[in-house]
């Protein structure tokens, strides 16, 4: 990409816009969910067809990878968008809102995948100014299946040539619209998913010394755990641990002999990661111990590494979108996010970049965030990543 035209391929993005808010709406509408999503994929094919790019479907999930050749040497550059939806109702109220119960797009997977599309619809149309080789990868199961690792395993990185760097966008409602920020080194969080089983001894409500209590332990374990993060995490190293369910019970007057917690570790870094994973198990078992109970620790899915830009990558991307959205516009990120991402298996294997991309709903405060089922964007922020995903391959 030439130094000047930036601001071309952003007015070229805007040109597409309005298609591109089609495809985020249709779907948005229907959200699907894991690593099956048929419908999502079908809509992909079918779009990438028109744009004259052909779409292969993934072999072990319902993924789909293109590839436009271009008429320049260079290197080839992987592109990624997410597919997949969250199991959690929407109570947005808008016209487009989730037609599936139980589902909602609040991640901005929806519009990743809009957003890609319109850049494989610019880059496919600059193929003489295109260097090299540009792979697309449509990737679902990135909430905690790991659909990035089945890509990977797939060989998406050797199928089309060796890709030599790897580029991708996540949308925000935090951040003011049209806004893009990237760091080198950590920028997002990796992610532990846990299950805690304390087991004690059932009984009567009223005769509590005639049981062993498991709730006020789970209880204690609970404000434990907060103390242990605070007291052995380093500030300069965060981490962060969230009790997020606790199930226990069938009746007011009935002691139940378990409880069952679930929750959540994020750190941003493998040191700080290892060492709150291990005091977790500690802090759970000796806790129970203590109360005369049991407790046993269980990690589950959704088991994410750090994501870790190169810092080469980084510097280019916010050259790029200094190019694209203006240099008041691509601000260098301060600090990691405390959120995960699959991509991380990506950035492990190439060296590459994830950008953030603010589309924070214009007139609103305080904006319901990622994962919140009120979670709304900014549609018009939409012509930034689609013109940042072409730039970067461009460049």
């Amino acid at each position: 990409m030439a130094d000047n035209d930036g601001s071309d391929l952003f007015a070229a993005a805007g040109g597409i816009l309005d298609n591109a808010v089609a495809v985020r709406r249709d779907i948005h509408a229907h959200p699907e969910t894991g690593l099956d999503l048929p419908r999502t994929q079908e809509l992909i094919l079918d779009r990438l067809e028109r744009a004259g790019v052909a779409g292969v479907p993934g072999q072990r999930t319902t993924s789909v990878v293109g590839v436009i050749e271009g008429d320049l040497p260079g290197p080839t550059t992987l592109l990624r968008a997410d597919m997949d939806a969250l199991e959690m109702p929407e109570d947005t109220g808008l016209p487009f809102a989730s037609a599936v119960d139980g589902k909602m797009h609040a991640c901005g997977h929806d519009a990743h995948v809009a957003m890609l599309l319109g850049a494989a619809t610019l880059l496919q149309q600059r193929r003489k100014e295109l260097p090299g080789k540009v792979v697309l990868m449509f990737q679902p199961g990135e909430e905690g299946h790991g659909g990035a690792k089945l890509m990977l395993e797939e060989g998406i990185l050797d199928a089309h040539g060796t890709v030599d760097r790897a580029f991708a966008i996540h949308i925000t409602s935090v951040v003011p619209s049209g806004l893009v920020t990237c760091r080198p080194g950590t920028i997002l969080a990796s992610s532990d998913e846990f299950r805690i089983v304390v087991t004690g001894g059932g009984g009567h409500a009223s005769m509590p010394h005639d049981a062993t209590d498991p709730v006020p332990v789970a209880c204690e374990i609970v404000t434990a755990l907060q103390a242990m993060v605070t007291r052995r995490v380093p500030a300069f190293d965060p981490a962060v641990v969230t009790v997020t369910t606790i199930q226990a019970g069938t009746a007011f007057n009935v002691i139940p002999e378990t409880v069952e917690c679930h929750g959540t570790i994020r750190a941003v870094s493998d040191k700080t990661r290892d060492l709150v994973v291990d005091a977790v198990r500690q802090v759970a078992e000796n806790v129970a111990t203590a109360h005369d109970c049991r407790a046993s620790v269980e990690w589950m899915n959704g088991n994410y590494p750090v994501t870790v830009n190169n810092a080469g990558a980084a510097e280019r991307t916010l050259d790029v979108a200094r190019k694209v959205v203006g240099s008041d516009k691509a601000v260098l990120m301060p600090s990691p996010g405390m959120g995960a991402e699959d991509w991380s298996y990506v950035l492990q294997a190439v060296p590459g970049s994830m950008a953030i991309l603010g589309a924070g709903p214009r007139g609103v405060a305080r904006p319901a965030p990622n994962h919140s089922n009120r979670m709304v964007i900014d549609e018009p922020a939409m012509a930034a990543g689609i013109a940042l995903y072409a730039g970067m391959a461009l460049n």
